[in-house]
């Protein structure tokens, strides 16, 4: 199920930067040191908020 708060997800691997788009502010926000593994499993979450 996509998330409905997420509009779009980028991910730069060689800065570790994942930038996210939220619907509601249509603002992006960066996530500096992110590592290539995390950015799969947040891609793979059911729920982008919640843990499983």
């Amino acid at each position: 199920m996509p998330s409905t708060s997420i509009r779009k997800t980028a991910y730069d691997p060689e800065r570790k930067v994942l930038s996210v788009w939220f619907v509601a502010s249509g603002k992006r926000y960066e996530f500096e040191g992110v590592p290539p593994e995390t950015f799969a499993a947040f891609k793979a979450a059911f729920a982008k908020g919640r843990e499983r």
